[in-house]
């Protein structure tokens, strides 16, 4: 149920109008905030911040970031499924790289914002 916005008298409506038609549609919010909750995970950042350098197979990844391989399979498999991380192989070996661009400058987004909190 809507509020009835007659009775808040400082409400300015056509405000609240305006922006009620500009809001993205429900399911294309619900698929940004999945998008963040994969980032929400320290693994998965460490992972990203690996790649931001350069392509690494799962073994590597794993000695850089101190994990198991096993652990790091299953979290390039939420990244992949994510679209954040791409791979190719070669031989026998798969390699790992950031899908695009967009997922550098969310990192880098975010961790300029939390530099800038504790220089404060």
């Amino acid at each position: 149920m809507e509020p009835d916005i007659s009775e808040q008298s400082f409400i300015d409506e056509e405000k609240v109008n305006k922006i009620k038609v500009s809001m993205p549609e429900d399911d294309l919010l619900f698929d940004i905030a999945e998008v963040f909750k994969v980032f929400g995970d320290t693994t998965r950042m460490k992972i990203i911040s690996a790649l931001l350098e350069e392509e690494l197979c799962v073994g590597e990844i794993s000695i850089i970031t101190n994990s198991t391989i096993s652990a790091i399979s299953h979290q390039l498999r939420v990244l992949k499924q994510s679209k954040l991380v791409k791979s190719r192989k070669e031989g026998k070996v798969v390699y790992y790289s950031l899908d695009d661009a967009h997922v550098k400058e969310i990192y880098e987004i975010g961790k300029k914002h939390i530099e800038e909190e504790k220089s404060l």
